[in-house]
């Protein structure tokens, strides 16, 4: 009896144990429903309160992201992978424009409909550090198999989701994204917009307030967002909101910029309503770049302004500046120099028009000179005249000595190092006749441009340095600066937007120390990259009329060295409608122009190794330099000058070809080749002596064929490269330049089956002259040496293994026929 007592009394206290735990349960699960509904109904109900123009007072706060896995700068390529929804589709145009202006590398994708991807890793490295759709609702829709990839993708390798979100007469006003816990309105008219302060997003952009009133356009898409993991970066309310559903105050904030603090699935998204047309979205996209990128795509924060008036004493009478110009100019500067420190306009004379206008504009330029000690000043040419009408040197010298003479005269400073050519004439394309004016004169150390590679698009604009003179400022010009003081209108409001909208720090230095700083930021522009001056209407304007560009070459033979380059050199100067460059006294028939220092020369000093063609049309000038074959720069600078010049390779047996090198440079004495063994050269370790590895890679490198055949294919299109057989050449000529001439479409027909002739005793096949005699390649050519052994075959035939299979590769691709030799050593790969 007491056991079933005592078991009763157990029940008695497990039953109310359980019931007070119940009862605890439902108190806490109450108390936290109702606080995390109150905590999402909490923004909605604030923000319909707050006004857009008490930024401070907003709800929203910088969360801790403590559930974000960090981002490792290591892991992916700084890529921007863009999903656009058709080549030519303006949103798309516009990302691509942002991210070219930043200078960020991008690649493109037209977005599919089942949402396809391209290949996001690379030997366990992601090839992008951020993804932008054009169309936000190519990502929402996207099948669950490549949906689940990419967001995969994304929380493994740290990467964000830029979108866009835009209505069109199809699109519902109110919609719930998928997936995501927020409404979308779209085809809206919105107003009173202003910026979160509390956003991570905010780099470039400072929240300020914007003036109360109506954003352009009815096709907004605003995000109702009431759940704490969205961030709204941009407010505004909608001009009418008695539509929407669900249903919210005519005061409401609604969001045209969300933040996904990605604390839900780990993948942080910023997401746009409508397009980039609204300047503000503009650059809340550069800062969201910036920051889910983990700030690796992020651009500086200072900024450099030189501000040129260019022609101050140049004008007809009644447009020229008088002294209340001059001292409303003044006034402009000293009110910049309040945003800008110690800004300094930055005045271009041509002396020879001080003094031409009017009484009062005649006073103007006094009041100029009386005050020159308060600008920097840079010479023009003193007729402003353009350079590149100049044909001689000796011409610009005198018009630079006489407009120095009025500098020294008047008190103008002459030692600033900087100078503009009147309409950039002769800066680029080069006139190389300005440029040792410049320097001889005024010892010019730096000049601007607004034509380099091209006028527009403008965010193509790059600096470069030629003959020591850095191009590296670029100017834009507007209508007179002088009389109607539009100009000074501009930088003033142009400075107060800049200052109240962005945090970017406005500095100012003179020109050759900001010329010093460009290059200092981007040292890859250095190098100028040569275009051809008759390809822009802009540039044969102001180019010389007694240069033509008749005079580059249709065609190159880039060779490698070895492989009997200079054999089909001779064969081409047979054809009578084929005509090489003169010989240099350096590099004889080569003028090796595109993989040297040559280049630096500018283009004027490699056209005039060409004649100038009696017949444009029939006449093909060509040049053979064997070490363009294999160089980093040639393809690129060749690609830029020259684009549809046709492109010739020989090949032939890498290993034939490396020996024979080595033997070359025996022949010449080279001290490493005589010490040196070929199966020391070509097996030589990386603690080699310095001699023996540059030996080594001359011998070897060439013969990657496939690496630097890929590298030419970069520039110019399969059509314009032809690869001849090294051996068949050598065999059988005239066949292989019958080949060449319909490549090159060159007429008329030349015979060479009957113009050439095995000379038994050489060794090879000359040119067939009168009489009988002939006319072979020189001494040097056909030089006789041992054959090289068995181990050295051996080792150089695995060397090149892989070379030669992706040469294979390649020539499958471009539908050409595999040589005898390289057929020969993919059987003992098969084998």
């Amino acid at each position: 009896m007491s056991f079933i007592l005592k078991l009763h009394r157990h029940f008695q206290r497990t039953v109310i144990l359980l019931a007070t735990f119940c009862m605890v349960s439902i108190v806490i699960s109450a108390y936290y429903l109702y606080n995390g509904y109150k905590q999402e109904n909490e923004l909605s109900e604030i923000s319909s309160e707050v006004e857009c123009g008490d930024p401070q007072l907003l709800p929203y706060k910088l969360m801790e992201m403590k559930t974000m896995k960090p981002i490792d700068p290591l892991r992916t390529d700084l890529v921007v992978l863009v999903f656009v929804e058709s080549q030519y589709s303006t949103l798309g145009q516009d990302i691509i424009t942002i991210l070219e202006s930043s200078r960020f590398q991008f690649h493109i994708e037209i977005a599919p409909g089942k949402g396809d991807l391209p290949v996001l890793i690379d030997k366990n490295k992601g090839k992008y550090a951020l993804i932008v759709y054009e169309n936000i609702l190519k990502y929402v829709n996207m099948d669950s198999w490549n949906r689940g990839l990419l967001d995969k993708y994304c929380v493994e390798y740290g990467v964000g989701v830029i979108g866009f979100h835009k209505g069109n007469e199809n699109s519902l006003q109110s919609s719930q994204l998928k997936g995501f816990p927020f409404h979308v309105h779209s085809n809206l008219g919105i107003k009173d917009c202003c910026i979160n302060p509390h956003s991570p997003l905010l780099h470039v952009t400072k929240s300020s307030k914007l003036e109360k009133g109506p954003l352009l356009g009815s096709d907004w898409a605003v995000f109702q967002v009431n759940h704490t993991t969205y961030q709204p970066v941009i407010f505004a309310k909608v001009k009418t909101a008695e539509n929407l559903s669900p249903p919210a105050a005519v005061s409401a904030l609604y969001a045209t910029v969300i933040h996904d603090l990605g604390l839900h699935d780990g993948i942080q998204r910023v997401l746009f309503g409508n397009n980039l047309n609204f300047w503000l979205h503009r650059l809340i996209f550069i800062d969201a770049v910036s920051f889910l990128s983990g700030k690796r795509l992020r651009l500086s924060l200072d900024r450099y302004v030189l501000v040129d008036i260019d022609d101050i004493f140049v004008g007809k009478e009644g447009t020229r500046m008088n002294t209340n110009d001059v001292q409303a100019l003044l006034d402009t500067q000293n009110l910049l120099r309040a945003q800008i420190t110690n800004f300094t306009f930055n005045l271009g004379f041509s002396g020879k028009f001080y003094h031409t206008g009017t009484e009062e504009e005649d006073e103007g330029d006094d009041l100029l000179l009386r005050s020159a000690d308060e600008f920097w000043w840079f010479p023009h040419m003193w007729s402003h005249m353009q350079p590149h009408l100049f044909h001689n040197e000796s011409s610009l010298v005198e018009q630079m000595i006489l407009n120095k003479k009025f500098a020294l005269e008047h008190g103008i400073p002459t030692d600033l190092g900087y100078a503009v050519a009147p309409h950039h004439s002769g800066v680029y394309p080069v006139h190389v006749q300005l440029y040792d004016a410049w320097k001889k004169v005024w010892n010019i150390r730096v000049t601007s441009t607004e034509e380099y590679p091209h006028l527009k698009p403008a965010r193509y604009r790059r600096g470069f340095i030629h003959k020591n003179i850095m191009i590296s400022i670029f100017m834009t010009h507007l209508s007179n600066y002088g009389n109607d003081r539009l100009g000074l209108y501009t930088f003033v409001n142009l400075a107060n937007f800049v200052h109240t909208w962005t945090n970017l720090k406005l500095q100012t230095l003179p020109p050759v120390q900001l010329a010093h700083k460009y290059f200092e930021l981007f040292p890859e522009q250095k190098d100028p990259l040569w275009q051809n001056p008759c390809d822009d209407k802009r540039h044969k304007d102001i180019w010389s009329k007694e240069k033509t560009c008749d005079r580059l070459p249709k065609f190159l033979v880039v060779g490698p060295q070895k492989t009997g380059t200079t054999a089909l050199y001779l064969f081409l100067i047979m054809h009578p409608s084929i005509i090489s460059n003169s010989p240099s006294p350096k590099t004889f028939e080569e003028v090796q122009f595109f993989n040297r220092n040559n280049y630096h020369r500018g283009i004027d000093w490699y056209m005039d190794f060409f004649p100038t063609p009696s017949n444009v049309t029939t006449d093909f000038l060509f040049e053979k330099s064997a070490n363009y074959f294999h160089s980093e720069e040639a393809p690129k600078r060749a690609a830029s000058l020259i684009p549809k010049a046709k492109i010739i390779t020989i090949l032939i047996d890498p290993s034939d070809r490396a020996y024979s090198w080595y033997q070359h440079q025996r022949s010449h004495e080279d001290p490493a080749a005589l010490k040196f063994s070929f199966y020391q050269v070509i097996t030589a370790g990386p603690r080699a002596p310095s001699e023996l590895k540059a030996l080594q890679k001359r011998c070897l490198a060439p013969g990657w064929y496939a690496t630097h055949i890929e590298r030419w294919l970069t520039y110019f299109p399969p059509y314009q490269l032809l690869i001849i057989d090294g051996q068949q050449l050598r065999t059988d000529p005239s066949t292989v330049m019958d080949e060449v001439q319909k490549f090159l479409g060159v007429s008329p027909h030349y015979n060479y089956s009957e113009a050439l002739t095995f000379d038994s005793h050489k060794g090879f096949w000359c040119q067939l002259l009168e009489e009988g005699k002939t006319k072979c390649l020189g001494k040097s050519k056909g030089r006789k040496y041992p054959p090289m052994d068995s181990e050295c075959r051996a080792f150089l035939s695995s060397y090149y293994r892989d070379h030669n299979v992706e040469l294979s590769k390649i020539l499958h691709k471009l539908g050409q026929p595999l040589p005898s030799w390289l057929r020969q050593e993919l059987q003992k790969v098969v084998e």
